[in-house]
Formats: C-alpha cells, structure tokens, sequence
C-alpha cells in the first residue's frame, strides 16, 4: 500500500530527494505521491519533519 502526504507537509522537499523510485513530486501546496509508482518503503517518513508522509 502506498504512502499519502497528509495536510501537516510543509513543502521542504526532504522526501522527494529521499524516494529511490522517485514517486514523489511537488503538488500545488504540498507534496505529493504516486500511488502507482510508491513502493511503501518507507524513507519519506524517515526524512520528514513533521510525520506527514503516512501508509495510506
């Protein structure tokens, strides 16, 4: 199951250089995740300040 960014994403851009398959991309207000491409790693979360990126 992939990972969803929640509302708490401050736009920082720590996940997006962390994703090894690159499923995240910056979105209009927040980052986001392609569910299709994510491989619930996990290393978005690892990274984050805030927590956002969570298991959908």
């Amino acid at each position: 199951m992939a990972y969803v960014i929640d509302s708490e994403c401050i736009a920082c851009g720590a996940c997006e250089a962390e994703c090894p398959t690159g499923a995240i991309s910056a979105g209009d207000e927040i980052y986001v995740i392609d569910a299709d491409t994510c491989t619930d790693c996990g290393s978005c979360a690892d990274v984050c300040p805030t927590g956002s990126p969570n298991p959908a």
